[in-house]
């Protein structure tokens, strides 16, 4: 990730106007959304036989960064960029933990110590919890550094999904499928269970009902876990979600009005 992810991060945060509980209960909701996320994938999986070290990440992880981000921008503004980051916290948390423990041998604990979106999250919850703005010298660089994210996300989005190709499209087809469906159900579930609403319920539906993340893929082709199939269950994912997008935005503006 280079500097403007981070930035970002730290700017959304530090704008966000919501009180700190709601952001904390934002951070619960995501977190409880990746927990039953993962359990249904596992119910899944098992049932159809299929390896769980190489396909619950996919299933589990959306991509709640190149995708997820932009989307909350554009359907509730920096409120939503704010608490989108919330969702993107958590999964990334998860990504950089679940999978590596799941797909390598290796301890997951040196990837997540060097992960800095990590210490940006921190850094901007900081500066929610105490109220606090950064002088208008760093929150203008920040700010500018921040504003890149969201293009150049969208850019290595579209970069990588070039090189990706569905080998086996009907089980990409099917598979990416429940992702999409497992997540916006799950996310609609707990939504209800922490009685969200407005902008906080809106943003995390929208971010539960994302594509598979593509992190996904690259561990899968570092650690030789079926790259193949993973890649087609992100490009079709992807471009299903992209499809279904204007409806799905649609659903949480009327959701949070």
């Amino acid at each position: 990730m280079n500097v403007s992810g981070p930035c970002l991060i730290v700017d959304s945060l530090s704008q966000l106007t919501l009180p700190m509980r709601d952001f904390v209960a934002m951070l619960g909701g995501s977190l409880a959304m990746l927990v039953l996320t993962v359990v249904g994938a596992l119910g899944l999986l098992k049932a159809a036989n299929l390896p769980i070290r190489s396909y619950l990440p996919a299933l589990a992880i959306g991509n709640n960064g190149n995708l997820g981000l932009p989307l909350c921008l554009f359907a509730f503004g920096q409120e939503g960029l704010g608490l989108g980051v919330a969702v993107y916290v958590t999964y990334s948390v998860g990504q950089f933990t679940l999978t590596p423990m799941l797909q390598s041998r290796l301890s997951p604990w040196r990837t997540l110590a060097t992960t800095p979106v990590i210490y940006a999250a921190l850094i901007g919850a900081v500066l929610l919890a105490g109220g606090v703005r950064p002088p208008q010298w760093i929150g203008t660089t920040i700010g500018l550094l921040g504003d890149l994210m969201i293009p150049l996300m969208l850019l290595a989005l579209g970069n990588t999904l070039g090189e990706l190709r569905a080998t086996r499209l009907p089980f990409a087809l099917g598979w990416g499928t429940v992702r999409l469906l497992l997540g916006f159900l799950v996310a609609l579930g707990v939504a209800e269970l922490f009685e969200l609403e407005g902008t906080p319920k809106g943003v995390l539906i929208l971010q539960g009902a994302m594509p598979t993340a593509i992190f996904s893929y690259l561990f899968a082709a570092r650690y030789d876990r079926h790259a193949d199939d993973i890649a087609g269950i992100v490009l079709v994912s992807t471009i299903v979600g992209a499809l279904l997008s204007p409806l799905l935005i649609v659903y949480v503006l009327g959701v949070a009005a």
